[in-house]
């Protein structure tokens, strides 16, 4: 196929994304009530009590097509997976918007290969990496966010420790929390804070939380605030027991890192060689890279390329297992 065309392809397919896009910025508008209650409200569907927090999610970002798929997928397994993970990684679309996300990634690095190679070879690998680009991002931003959260907890079971020693109640220890500690820690504390306000319980809205963040740790806590308002007790003292805990636990791990960092990098390095190596032959000497793909060579060439890469990726994943400690 003539590159021309391609990139006619190509810029015909960002133009009706422009269009598309556009269109569900203009259709998108929310009243001024549904405006409020959406700030109170988490995104991907994932609070399920009062109706006006639902209300509110359903009209966030409401076009014609993404109701119809959002309809069409709701209750499946599919889209619960991909609500929890943009929650957790604290990602503001809806599952409907992020299957087109994956679309239009898939696409558009397709086009890009096939032009930037000059060979229609390369667009169905590129369709097919370009659909697990966008869950490689939220897969980082849920992991970055959850390594962020993981270090904040200690300094967050301190400042409510001392808020319930100095008299604070356990609303009032959370409110604190939400105001002087840094994002994603106050993020969350704040969403728990406002839906307790909206009228939901503290052991909804702490359930909600512990679904935005998988940690470990926070289930902890979690179960210890929720045991103490049952049978009673003194929070602060278990509330700091937890925390010399999690501080520990902490230490260790950062020790750990440091011991495996050189296990980490060297998996990363000799993975990453022969990649490099053929992106620059590929510039450099093209014809020699082409004879995998050439018509007489490519039965033989392509099964070499398939295996080189499982054998890569297999390595990888290996040694990645063994410097992998879980405390």
């Amino acid at each position: 196929m003539d590159s021309n065309l391609i990139l006619y392809l190509g810029g015909g397919l960002g133009f009706i994304l422009l269009v598309v896009g556009v269109a569900s910025t203009v259709l998108s508008g929310r009243s001024v009530v549904e405006e409020r209650l959406g700030r109170y409200s988490e995104s991907g569907g994932m609070v399920r009590g009062a109706p006006a927090q639902q209300a509110a999610v359903k009209a966030k970002r409401s076009t014609p097509l993404a109701d119809w798929l959002n309809r069409m997928g709701e209750g499946t397994d599919l889209f619960e997976g991909i609500s929890k993970n943009l929650a957790r990684a604290d990602i503001k679309l809806r599952p409907a918007e992020y299957i087109a996300v994956m679309v239009g990634a898939s696409l558009a690095t397709g086009v890009i290969l096939a032009v930037l190679a000059r060979s229609m070879l390369f667009a169905l690998p590129g369709f097919i990496l370009g659909v697990f680009l966008p869950g490689i991002y939220v897969g980082q931003a849920k992991k970055s966010r959850l390594r962020k959260f993981d270090d904040q907890l200690g300094d967050m079971l301190n400042l409510t420790v001392n808020g319930l020693r100095a008299g604070y109640s356990t609303l009032q220890a959370m409110e604190a929390v939400s105001r002087e500690l840094p994002a994603p820690m106050c993020d969350e504390f704040r969403r728990v804070v406002q839906e307790m306000q909206l009228g939901l319980t503290m052991e909804d809205a702490l359930d909600h939380m512990l679904r935005r963040i998988n940690s470990d740790d926070l289930d902890l806590v979690v179960t210890a605030i929720n045991v103490q308002r049952e049978v009673g007790g003194n929070l602060a003292e278990i509330l700091d027991v937890i925390s010399y805990t999690i501080r520990e636990r902490v230490r260790i791990k950062g020790e750990i890192n440091s011991l495996t960092a050189q296990g980490r990098a060297t998996a990363w390095v000799i993975s990453g060689l022969p990649i490099a190596l053929m992106a620059i032959l590929f510039i450099v000497n093209r014809p020699y890279m082409m004879e995998f793909f050439n018509p007489d060579t490519r039965n033989c060439g392509i099964p070499l390329l398939s295996l080189g890469g499982l054998m890569i990726g297999s390595g990888f994943y290996i040694v990645q297992q063994m410097v992998k400690i879980d405390i």
